[in-house]
């Protein structure tokens, strides 16, 4: 679900309805068929019929850094499967502290939750490009195809997975154990999008990182300093690269 070469007019984040990239489709707006994503997202089980009749659910959608991609505690009336770009997820305490409970990338989607209202707020890091669905769209379409759903439960499954080990993280770990595990999951995780790299990208800030593992931004910064006095990785424009990763792999599952 990638944007076609033609140029495209944007209106409010979004694609102008009935804007055609796809001649098997006349209301499409972009071509799943021809996606990098696909294999790594729920649209993977689908065949080429299917993918045909998403294309005609799918708006293109862009997000410019910091820009709200949706927000706590309000309706949510669409889900996006990010195809480019890094984006955050977060939620505010009654206190007026940030608590950030994840990072999406692309092949991630969001706002499939099943509350009327989003219990976190999501805002682009980068520049963001998504599939926008209609959510009872959307829901209609899932509730027909079984594949699609197994695919979704997997999918659900692991964000569990990833959640309940944020929990042994924050609870059991030293903070320089917090920033390595980090570090190589999202490594992990960006692989998946375009390879095997050493190098891992981090569109987020420190503050985020630190937000994300109960950690302040000191601390972090005396982490990732300690790691790169070790020599386990040298800190790059944009990222980190990584000298050790069998090392560092060890420290994650000792």
């Amino acid at each position: 679900m990638i944007p076609n070469r033609h140029d495209l007019a944007f209106r409010n984040g979004e694609l102008a309805e009935g804007v055609c990239v796809c001649n098997r489709h006349p209301h499409a707006n972009v071509d799943c068929a021809h996606c990098t994503i696909r294999p790594l997202s729920i649209c993977g089980a689908l065949d080429s019929d299917e993918l045909c009749e998403l294309e005609g659910l799918a708006r293109h959608a862009h997000f410019a850094p910091r820009q709200a991609i949706f927000s706590q505690d309000e309706a949510v009336d669409a889900v996006f499967n990010v195809t480019a770009g890094a984006a955050r997820l977060y939620r505010l305490l009654p206190d007026g502290r940030r608590q950030v409970v994840g990072f999406a990338i692309p092949g991630d989607f969001l706002g499939l939750a099943l509350a009327e209202k989003s219990v976190y707020s999501v805002d682009a890091l980068t520049p963001v490009t998504a599939c926008r669905f209609n959510r009872e769209a959307f829901s209609a379409f899932l509730d027909q195809r079984p594949a699609l759903l197994r695919r979704l439960y997997e999918m659900a499954g692991h964000e569990l997975s990833l959640a309940q080990e944020q929990m042994v993280i924050i609870g059991r770990r030293t903070a320089e154990e917090r920033v390595v595990c980090f570090l190589v999951g999202l490594r992990k995780r960006w692989a998946r999008v375009s390879g095997n790299s050493v190098t891992v990208p981090l569109p987020m800030t420190r503050q985020d990182i630190a937000d994300f593992l109960g950690l302040t931004i000191e601390t972090v910064s005396r982490a990732i300093s300690k790691l790169a006095r070790d020599k386990l990785l040298v800190v790059v424009p944009d990222g980190v690269r990584l000298l050790e990763p069998a090392r560092l792999e060890a420290i994650v599952d000792g």
